[in-house]
């Protein structure tokens, strides 16, 4: 009878201890941005900012980690696998979330069924460009000498599938007008073959072309944005000539699937509060990025949306990654 009261006694004792242990508070350990591209652009950067400020707001370190290959399809499923524990983000570009879906049949995650949203960190601005000696001079021009038969117009993208890819397929659609398609290996090239004439046109991120449109070498003929933008106000959005037009791109945290829901929503207050800080806004539009910081469900609601409509270009121009 003693030694049964005993036990009472020490798993009374023991109750408490045990409920201590597994209420760690969080963050407790080191937590990892997974970038599904190598270091350096407008990803890396997202995530170094974000990285140093929960670091210096929490005592438990924050870094990045760089896990480049197959278009950040390596990266993703890494994270689908990882513990839904809260200690592995990774920084999700629009492609991987919204594009990929559709543009692989093998894709080794999805990304409704295998992430939580966290929050968009930022969205960043596409550019419609032609060289800067060329006749034309306005979109509606272009669409309209688009639509003679003696037209070829030839565009640029750092590869199939690309942000670029999409955005210039939705414009040939929106338009009603042909355009060839000239996939090269990245950006600097693809960028390059305008600046020398040997290419009518790209969509670029506006920090990539910024500087050659100041200096005349580009000429922006639209925002592919809803609003124009702040940094150069004076270039009009495609919308307004083709409406409902959109090809934003956008950076958003993610965690696997099953992570806490209070875990979560602590991430995403965090992080929302780092974006309003005047100083990673300015460091943001350094890199030609808007800050957003919204919630798990209106991230949640842009992937459906994105999701949707770029799997119709993909299968309306029969877009495939050979």
């Amino acid at each position: 009878m003693i030694a049964l009261r005993m036990l009472g006694v020490l798993a009374i004792l023991a109750g408490p201890v045990t409920g201590l242990a597994q209420e760690k508070p969080y963050p407790s350990q080191v937590i990892r941005i997974i970038v599904p591209f190598a270091a350096g652009g407008t990803a890396d950067a997202l995530a170094r900012i974000t990285a140093e400020h929960l670091s210096q707001r929490w005592s438990s370190p924050v870094i990045v980690e760089n896990r480049p290959g197959a278009q950040g399809n390596t990266a993703m499923a890494f994270v689908a696998r990882s513990a839904p524990d809260g200690y592995t983000l990774v920084l999700v570009p629009v492609g991987n979330a919204a594009v990929n879906p559709s543009l692989f049949n093998d894709l080794p995650y999805d990304t409704l069924r295998d992430f939580a949203p966290i929050t968009q960190l930022a969205t960043v601005e596409n550019v419609l460009v032609i060289n800067g000696k060329s006749p034309i001079r306005t979109l509606k021009e272009l669409i309209e000498a688009g639509k003679s038969k003696s037209a070829t117009f030839t565009y640029s993208t750092p590869g199939a599938g690309s942000q670029a890819h999409l955005a210039a397929e939705l414009l040939a659609r929106s338009a009603g007008i042909e355009l060839t398609h000239v996939p090269y290996r990245g950006l600097a090239p693809a960028l390059t073959d305008v600046l020398n004439g040997q290419i009518t046109m790209t969509f670029a991120q506006l920090s990539s072309a910024r500087q050659f449109i100041d200096n005349g070498q580009l000429r922006a003929l639209g925002i592919a944005s809803k609003e124009r933008s702040a940094a150069i106000p004076h270039i009009p959005t495609i919308a307004a000539e083709l409406p409902g037009f959109e090809a934003v791109s956008w950076y958003a945290l993610m965690v696997p699937a099953r992570t806490p829901d209070a875990i979560i929503r602590k991430l995403q207050a965090e992080v929302a509060r780092i974006l309003e800080l005047p100083n990673v806004r300015s460091a943001l539009e350094a890199q030609g990025a808007q800050a957003v910081g919204n919630t798990p469900e209106e991230l949640a609601n842009i992937i459906r949306e994105d999701t949707a409509r770029w799997a119709k270009v993909i299968r309306d121009a029969n877009i495939e990654i050979k």
